[in-house]
């Protein structure tokens, strides 16, 4: 299994930027799939999760109405829109299935995300 996240970068509040995660060494069509964020000095957090055909979608309460994720299964990528950025969306950000989300070992190496004036 190979993810490879890129399309972090620094930003302004209230900017935007589109993540994506290039998936390899598994049938990316068969799994959901998520992002999870990490800020510095605290735990990973879920952010949002799409289920395998990509028709359902889910949100951590802090960026609903502001991140869409989707999918592009012929392509094998997952991606993740950020709108209305803010300072507290700082991390940084991985892909990961949904199944093994907590465990890093699963995630991919990471972009940084800097939401900053």
């Amino acid at each position: 299994v190979q993810l490879v996240e890129s399309g972090g970068g620094l930003v302004q509040p209230g900017g935007s930027l589109r993540l994506s995660c290039a998936a390899s060494g598994f049938t990316f069509s068969d799994y959901a799939m998520t992002w999870v964020r990490q800020a510095p000095g605290k735990g990973p957090e879920w952010v949002s999760v799409i289920n395998s055909g990509g028709g359902n979608t889910y949100y951590e309460d802090s960026v609903k109405g502001r991140f869409t994720i989707s999918r592009d299964n012929a392509r094998n990528t997952l991606y993740l829109q950020m709108d209305s950025l803010k300072p507290e969306d700082t991390a940084v950000y991985y892909c990961a299935k949904w199944e093994n989300w907590r465990d890093p070992s699963s995630w991919g190496q990471g972009t940084q995300v800097t939401v900053s004036s």
